[in-house]
């Protein structure tokens, strides 16, 4: 198994080394502190990347130009790739959680929730350009 992240697999090994040590008393604290950890990372990440797109939309603007709109021709693929890897890691403690506390129900609840998330964030940009396209057609200057 290839991580992506070092820190986060270290993580995980630990949690469930921990989790074999103490038994299945403490799975609930060991598996909200890990989830704590993902989530400090997650918010690490996301201050990094918020702080690049200021940096870059400050430097556009110190150029004078103007960014170009986002298209749907995929210039968000990074975007959309990386909300869905994040969904993907997060399935893996939120499946385990799910099956745990409901069984079978539990798991298909979960992971509908992660496919409906990841479907709604994979269409919004079409939803918003037909909205869009909607709106400039039923507009006119003659009217």
């Amino acid at each position: 198994m290839t991580a992506r992240d070092p820190e986060i697999q270290k993580e995980l090994d630990a949690t469930l080394q921990t989790r074999r040590e103490l038994g299945p008393d403490y799975e609930d604290e060991l598996i909200e502190g890990f989830l704590d950890k993902v989530q400090q990372r997650m918010d690490g990440q996301l201050d990094l990347r918020t702080r690049r797109q200021l940096a870059e939309q400050q430097l556009i603007v110190a150029r004078g130009s103007r960014p170009a709109p986002p298209s749907g021709d995929g210039s968000n693929f990074g975007e959309r790739f990386g909300f869905a890897t994040i969904s993907l890691i997060l399935a893996i403690p939120l499946s385990a959680i799910g099956a745990v506390n409901a069984g079978l129900a539990g798991l298909f609840v979960t992971w509908g929730g992660i496919v409906g998330i990841n479907a709604v964030h994979g269409f919004r940009d079409t939803f918003k350009s037909a909205l869009l396209d909607r709106r400039k057609g039923s507009r006119s200057d003659w009217d």
